[in-house]
């Protein structure tokens, strides 16, 4: 057993880099191809927040979205571990959606302003804006079938 678990361990270490060397001579088209097919979850600070999600300062009592699309936004910390493990499940479901949603991440400990505006109390805290309706919050590092659900159901209405 232990013998089948190292070749394993070794297959996959001699696959991923011949993987980065057969790459190297298509990095070019790679990289063209992601940015056409793959979308990335997008940093927000407070100034691109009231631009393109909701400006709560002109309308305090009132939600009103601003966005063309759904969107999940991120409240999250860089010292924050549910974050962390977090972080690359976004990547896979902004990857995934492609152009139907976006995925913002608001950095915490640099806006502040906007975490207490939004009483983020908890991180990861995740805020689903559907198009019409109200957003819905949710606390912790849910599971990534659980997101994709809740993407579906209330910002998608699949």
């Amino acid at each position: 057993m232990k013998k089948l678990l190292l070749l394993l361990g070794a297959l996959s270490l001699f696959t991923t880099g011949c993987a980065r060397n057969n790459d190297k001579g298509k990095e070019k088209k790679v990289e063209n191809t992601q940015k056409t097919q793959t979308m990335k979850t997008i940093a927000l600070t407070k100034a691109d927040f009231l631009k393109k999600v909701a400006d709560y300062e002109k309308n305090p009592t009132e939600w009103k979205y601003l966005g063309d699309k759904p969107a999940l936004v991120d409240f999250y910390a860089s010292w924050c571990g549910p974050c962390k493990a977090l972080a690359p499940v976004l990547e896979e479901l902004a990857a995934e959606y492609g152009d139907q949603i976006y995925i913002y991440k608001i950095n915490t400990e640099e806006e502040q302003e906007l975490a207490a505006a939004f009483g983020i109390r908890s991180i990861p805290t995740l805020l689903f804006i559907p198009m019409e309706g109200k957003p819905q919050m949710a606390q912790g590092a849910l599971p990534k079938s659980l997101l994709k659900k809740t993407i579906d159901e209330i910002m998608l209405g699949k």
